[in-house]
């Protein structure tokens, strides 16, 4: 058997191997898992699935999710800081997007979030509307002191 041969083997083994993976749906993405995010302008920040589609849709033909996530953490507060002060810096930015599943990083955490609201009726994205429902409900969650580990920064 020549080289090429061999190497003609490989591709197709590779390329069979490849089918078969992507027929095979993730199951672990479910909504409630804390991923993060590798791709893009929220590259490194936690995010929690908030829908999954796992085969794809028509106009997005490709595995993808729903995902709620934090864009700017709330700031430190110390003691000595007034009600104001603490107000201001624990606000949190969040974002709403819809992600490839090779562009997300799951974690073994999750987050007993109710989220399905911030989606709206008929699962359309309203970003503005969605992205208000998320805040309110990410500092509620933090304001509470629970799930403290999702609401620090990501250092690498």
């Amino acid at each position: 058997m020549c080289i090429r041969d061999r190497y003609q083997r490989r591709v197709r083994a590779f390329f069979c191997f490849r089918k078969f993976a992507s027929a095979m749906p993730s199951k672990f993405l479910k909504p409630g898992k804390v991923v993060i995010v590798l791709q893009g302008r929220y590259a490194g920040r936690k995010a929690v699935i908030v829908k999954a589609v796992e085969e794809g849709t028509p106009d997005r033909r490709y595995g993808h999710a729903v995902v709620v996530g934090v864009d700017q953490y709330p700031l430190k507060v110390t003691k000595a800081m007034g009600k104001r002060k603490i107000a201001k810096r624990s606000q949190i930015k969040p974002f709403v997007k819809v992600v490839n599943f090779t562009h997300l990083l799951p974690t073994r955490y999750g987050l007993d979030l109710e989220l399905k609201s911030v989606l709206g009726t008929r699962n359309v994205i309203n970003k503005k509307v969605s992205r208000a429902k998320a805040r309110k409900l990410l500092e509620e969650r933090y304001k509470t002191g629970r799930n403290r580990w999702f609401f620090t920064k990501l250092r690498f």
